[in-house]
C-alpha cells in the first residue's frame, strides 16, 4: 500500500513539473469606444482575445468596473489610452487594477502609452509634483510594472518603485520621414526651444541632417510672471535680525525670437514629444517661413491637440502634423486634413509578448542612448 502511495505522489509531482506557464490576459480599461482602438490593434497583433470586462460611468458619474472572467494566478496587461477626459481615464485604470488585484491576479502590468500629468514632474512655485502622486496611486492600486512611451522627462521612471519600460516612437517617425517626405535629404531638423534640442539632435544624427534651434520668445512666458518666491518684500519694517545678505539675482530677459541655423530653401521638420497647445508651433512655423523654409512638418509622439488646435493648424503655415496613435485624435483629423497618424501598436505588442515570455527588452532599445 505504501509503495502505491509513493508512486502516486511521484507521478503527481512529475505532472506538476510539466504544467505549462500560467497564461496572460489583455484588458482595456477605457469606457469610450474611440479609446479601445489601440487595444484592439495590440490584441490582434498578439493573436489573443480581449479580456471580458465592463467599464462604464454610472448616473452619478462614478466609474464602475466589472471583470467577467477569472484572472487568478495570471499575468494581466491593462491597456489604457488617455482621452481628453484625463481624470476619468485615471480612475478607470486605478479601479481596474484594484479589481484585478482583489481577484488574485499574479502580475498587473499597465500599458499607458501616454502617461498623464507627465509635464507636472517638477516643483514650480508653490505647486506640487503631481506626477509623483500619480505614480504612488498606481502602485497602491496594484500595478507591478508599467509600459509607456516617450515620457516627457525620462527621470519620471524614478518616481516608481517597480519597473518602467519607456519605449520610443522615434523609429516609426523617422521611417515616416524617410518614406513619406519627398526630398527629405534637403530637410533640417528644428527644435522649437533649447529644451527640445537633445531630442532634435537625436533625429538629426540618425537622419544625417542638419540641426537648427529656435531661441527666444515673442511675449513673456509664465515663468516671467510674479512669483511667490519674491516674497517677503526686500524692504522690511521690523527691527529684528535681517537675515543673511544674499547676492541679488538678476531677472531673466528673454531675447526676441531668433533661429540658430540656416533653414533657407529647406524643409523644416520640428520634432517634440507632445503637441497640445499649438500656439508655439504656429509661431515657430511663421518664423521658419520668414527665414526661407519652403515646407514645414511637425513630428510628435503624443497628439493631444486640445481646444481649437485643428483650426489653428489648418490656418497656419504648417504643411503637415504627424503624430502616433498613443492618444485618440480621430475627431481632430476630421477637422484638419493636415494631421497624419503613425501606428505604434507593433512595438507595444512586442513589449507585452517579451515581458510575458521573460525575454530581454534590449531589442526594443537597440541603438538608444542615454540622451535619446
Amino acid at each position: 500500500f505504501m509503495r502505491k502511495v509513493v508512486l502516486t505522489l511521484c507521478a503527481s509531482l512529475r505532472m506538476s513539473m510539466n504544467v505549462p506557464k500560467s497564461g496572460y490576459r489583455v484588458f482595456s480599461a477605457n469606457s469610450s469606444a474611440a479609446c479601445t482602438e489601440l487595444a484592439k490593434k495590440i490584441t490582434e497583433r498578439l493573436g489573443v482575445e480581449m479580456g471580458k470586462s465592463v467599464v462604464f460611468q454610472e448616473s452619478n458619474r462614478e466609474t464602475r468596473v466589472d471583470v467577467k472572467e477569472s484572472v487568478r494566478g495570471q499575468t494581466i496587461f491593462i491597456i489604457q489610452t488617455i482621452p481628453r477626459d484625463v481624470n476619468t481615464a485615471i480612475m478607470e485604470l486605478l479601479i481596474m487594477a484594484y479589481a484585478l488585484k482583489t481577484s488574485c491576479a499574479k502580475n498587473i502590468i499597465g500599458v499607458i502609452p501616454y502617461f498623464p500629468y507627465s509635464k507636472q514632474c517638477k516643483m514650480r512655485k508653490r505647486g506640487s509634483i503631481v506626477c509623483k502622486l500619480l505614480a504612488s496611486m498606481l502602485a497602491k492600486s496594484g500595478l507591478t510594472h508599467i509600459i509607456t512611451m516617450d515620457l516627457h522627462q525620462k527621470e519620471i521612471q524614478g518616481f516608481f518603485g517597480f519597473p518602467v519600460d519607456n519605449l520610443r516612437a522615434s523609429p516609426y517617425l523617422i521611417q515616416y520621414i524617410q518614406e513619406e517626405i519627398p526630398d527629405y535629404r534637403n530637410a533640417i531638423i528644428v527644435a522649437k526651444s533649447p529644451a527640445a534640442a537633445k531630442r532634435a539632435q537625436s533625429y538629426a544624427e540618425r537622419l544625417r541632417l542638419g540641426l537648427a534651434v529656435i531661441h527666444g520668445e515673442a511675449q513673456c512666458s509664465e515663468s516671467d510672471m510674479a512669483d511667490g518666491r519674491h516674497s517677503p518684500p526686500s524692504v522690511r519694517n521690523t527691527t529684528g535680525h535681517t537675515g543673511l545678505e544674499l547676492p541679488l539675482m538678476m531677472a531673466k530677459e528673454k531675447p526676441p525670437i531668433t533661429v540658430v541655423g540656416d533653414v533657407g530653401g529647406r524643409i523644416a521638420i520640428i520634432v517634440d514629444d507632445i503637441i497640445d497647445d499649438v500656439g508655439d508651433f504656429v509661431a515657430a512655423a511663421e518664423i521658419l517661413k520668414e527665414r526661407g523654409a519652403y515646407k514645414i512638418y511637425i513630428m510628435a509622439t503624443h497628439g493631444l491637440l486640445s481646444a481649437d488646435a485643428p483650426r489653428l493648424i489648418e490656418e497656419s503655415a504648417i504643411d503637415e502634423v504627424v503624430v502616433t496613435n498613443t492618444v485618440p485624435h480621430e475627431v481632430q483629423k476630421l477637422q484638419c486634413p493636415k494631421i497624419k497618424t503613425v501606428d505604434v501598436s507593433m512595438i507595444l505588442a512586442e513589449a507585452i509578448r517579451r515581458i510575458h515570455n521573460g525575454e530581454s527588452m534590449a531589442y526594443l532599445f537597440r541603438n538608444i542612448t542615454v540622451d535619446d
